[in-house]
């Protein structure tokens, strides 16, 4: 099975080069199943209704959020009914939305993703590592599911580093979000699972991590906020990566990093 895994979709740049563009490279690297993080798809901050669907109609399968998921109130209730928008699981309960899922594929092949946020530097939640391991013992890789998705969404290098030595052999990915910078220590740990320390984003590099430059950079240097941040406008690149599984265990066999447009040096598998 192959599957695409996109990094934070920021603002409109980001949008528009995602939805431009998937639809051609699903068919071009023949890929079965796309996540994206849609974090802070809508100007920069959260997720709107228009801009889910603007992201499925486009070939995500899943979208997976963090810390900003529903900043946009009106998204609030979609967490409830749509089943392929995913929220960290472990936010306490009562909070709207799930966290994980399991996907079929139209052959019958079954997908799980679960994303959970990390602890380091973010909001003091359920530990990560537990939800994790709870999910990865009910959802049995390559007989409940075909490929299992981790996209843990974190500050800290070290506990994205840590998760994915927890959960090797157990899950087919783990790759980490939220910083918004590519990593490039893509792998497939000694186990048999996929891992990178973060996706990076689909956004404008030309930027301070998806933001227009000026406010962030006076901040840096005055120690003082006067304006609002605002998403770059120009030109995007998408950030990801995309592995392909054994069919009989959902261990990983290939890792590619993904990188196009913009401003990156390009990073595409073979056709």
């Amino acid at each position: 099975m192959r599957v695409l895994f996109l990094g934070d979709v920021v603002g409109k740049s980001g949008r528009r080069l995602v939805a431009g563009t998937l639809p051609d490279f699903r068919r071009r690297y023949h890929v079965d199943f796309v996540v994206v993080n849609g974090d802070n798809a809508a100007h920069g901050f959260g997720l709107s209704l228009s801009v889910c669907r603007e992201l499925f109609d486009c070939g995500a399968d899943v979208i997976t959020s963090g810390n900003h998921g529903w900043i946009v109130k009106e998204i609030q209730p979609l967490l409830d009914t749509e089943n392929r928008l995913l929220r960290p699981a472990n936010y306490p309960a009562g909070t709207p939305g799930k966290g994980a899922g399991l996907y079929r594929l139209p052959d019958g092949r079954k997908v799980g993703v679960l994303h959970v946020q990390g602890r380091v530097y973010m909001d003091s939640i359920e530990n990560p590592f537990s939800v994790a391991a709870q999910w990865a013992d009910a959802v049995r890789l390559g007989s409940d599911a075909q490929a299992l998705i981790v996209d843990i969404h974190a500050e800290a290098t070290s506990e994205k580093m840590a998760m994915g030595q927890y959960l090797d052999g157990k899950v087919s990915l783990v790759v980490g979000t939220h910083t918004h910078i590519p990593t490039a220590d893509a792998q497939i740990l000694p186990n048999g699972t996929a891992y990178l320390t973060d996706a990076g984003m689909c956004g404008c590099f030309d930027s301070v991590i998806g933001m227009n430059k000026v406010e962030p950079v006076r901040r840096f240097i005055t120690n003082r906020a006067s304006e609002k941040y605002s998403p770059e406008k120009g030109d995007a690149t998408v950030c990801g990566v995309m592995i392909d599984t054994n069919e009989a265990t959902g261990l990983a066999e290939k890792i590619y990093m993904i990188r196009y447009g913009g401003r990156l040096q390009e990073s595409l598998p073979p056709v």
